[in-house]
């Protein structure tokens, strides 16, 4: 199985085993985004007013102009138009923007918290920016215009009196003379000519000019990005994915000891076997009170991360894994053979195991179980024992745990001698335990036989 199926597997184990958190989460989420909407963004709307401007206009040009229509004194005449007294010059000014498209034309956008404002505030800056366009081009024209009709008249005047005084003194032979005379004059009228052409091309008229505002801004029908819906959903959604991704992230971190191999190292002892325990996996009983109420009704009071449960045999090859178990020990250890089984205090299905051991066990070994914290481990002194057994289910303790298990038994003079590891499955009740004989322990202990291989 390749690690994007593993992912996948582990996502829909989430989602079966965590689905009434999830889905709790999901609505905090949208709860939340309903509180960013109300409180951080309210519901704002946008309208855009186009304008277009004749004439042939280069990139550059037209980039000016949004920075005009945009500008600090655009958006100070359109507020003294409005006379909005709860907006800011400044907030005024952030809900106006302007951009340039094909076909020489600038849309002014204006964004309000009602339609019909944001519809006032883009009209208004539509205007405002014609108005003003306007002006200022008159303005530059005007003075450029005065300057060359004062030029111009002045070379006309200086013209017409050169042309009177050689039309005076022109011969009307055909001389030399009279003929330079005459073309002097014809050169003067060209000039003349070239002077009021000039006068003509400098006409206001033909500059660029005349913006227009192409109609009034349409009133918007629906909220500006980011809208209500889109908060809530939104919400929702991380919410929901914060916590599937929480739930791999703990999966992650989780440092508890799953196999049989690990378990043993941590003790500094042998794994004996793993035997079976019909039932569930237990649900965390830590807190009390109100606290396991609402893990019991999120789903949580159990963990999601253990692997599904497998089905068992009938009940008789439960008992022959436990009848192994004792049947190692016997091959380990001389007689009499006490041992002192070693329980962690809350591991229910290690307590069930040790109980069902006890009973299979019939005083060979002689077994006498203890239940110690695994937050400050304490051994009962050995007295007559041989050694301990720890038997405790897999998924349920870290490695730092365990040592301080085996730490305790060796402050009490106990040596572990094996490891007992229980897991929870399915029961299949086939056929009932008198179908095992009692001897079947025995004839795999026997030396020379066949032992069979581990559970």
């Amino acid at each position: 199985m390749n690690e994007d199926t593993i992912r996948l597997v582990t996502i829909g184990r989430i989602l079966r085993r965590r689905w009434r958190l999830l889905a709790v989460l999901a609505v905090v989420g949208a709860l939340f985004g309903y509180g960013t909407s109300v409180l951080v963004f309210p519901p704002r709307y946008t309208a855009s007013a186009p304008v277009l401007l004749p004439g042939v206009w280069e990139e550059r040009e037209l980039l000016t102009q949004v920075d005009i229509a945009t500008s600090l004194t655009v958006v100070n005449r359109t507020a003294d138009a409005l006379h909005w007294s709860d907006v800011s010059r400044d907030e005024l000014r952030d809900n106006v923007s302007a951009s340039a498209a094909d076909g020489n034309i600038i849309t002014i956008s204006g964004t309000a918290d009602t339609p019909e404002r944001a519809q006032r505030l883009a009209d208004g800056v539509a205007q405002q920016f014609v108005q003003f366009a306007a002006q200022v081009a008159g303005s530059g024209a005007d003075a450029s215009v005065a300057a060359q009709t004062e030029a111009l008249r002045k070379q006309v005047a200086e013209t017409n009196r050169r042309i009177s005084d050689l039309a005076g003194a022109a011969d009307p032979g055909q001389t030399v003379e009279s003929v330079q005379s005459r073309t002097a004059l014809e050169n003067l009228r060209t000039s003349l000519e070239a002077a009021m052409k000039k006068l003509e091309e400098a006409d206001p008229s033909s500059s660029k000019s005349g913006m227009v505002v192409m109609g009034p801004a349409p009133r918007p029908t629906g909220e500006a990005p980011p809208t209500r819906i889109q908060l809530i959903v939104g919400g929702a959604l991380v919410f929901f994915l914060l916590a599937v991704v929480g739930h791999l992230v703990a999966a992650r971190m989780n440092r508890r000891l799953r196999t049989e191999p690990e378990i043993a190292a941590a003790l500094g002892s042998t794994p004996l076997g793993a035997v079976d325990v019909p039932g569930e996996w237990p649900a965390h009983t830590e807190g009390g009170g109100r606290r396991a109420r609402i893990r019991r009704l999120l789903g949580a009071d159990s963990p999601w991360d253990v692997p599904a449960l497998q089905e068992s045999g009938d009940e008789a090859g439960r008992r022959l894994r436990y009848r192994r178990v004792c049947a190692r020990l016997r091959e380990q250890l001389p007689a009499p053979r006490r041992l002192l089984v070693v329980v962690p205090d809350g591991d229910q299905i290690a307590r069930r195991a040790a109980g069902q051991l006890l009973a299979e066990a019939k005083n060979d070994p002689q077994l006498r179980v203890v239940e110690v914290s695994v937050d400050r481990p304490i051994v009962p002194d050995r007295e007559t024992e041989n050694g301990a057994v720890v038997v405790l289910s897999a998924n349920s303790w870290t490695a730092e745990e365990l040592a301080g298990i085996a730490e305790a038994c060796a402050d009490g003079r106990h040596e572990v001698v094996g490891v007992v590891v229980a897991g929870p499955v399915q029961a299949r009740p086939t056929r009932s335990a008198a179908d095992l004989p009692d001897d079947a322990t025995l004839t795999f202990a026997m030396p020379g036989r066949a032992t069979g291989g581990r559970a």
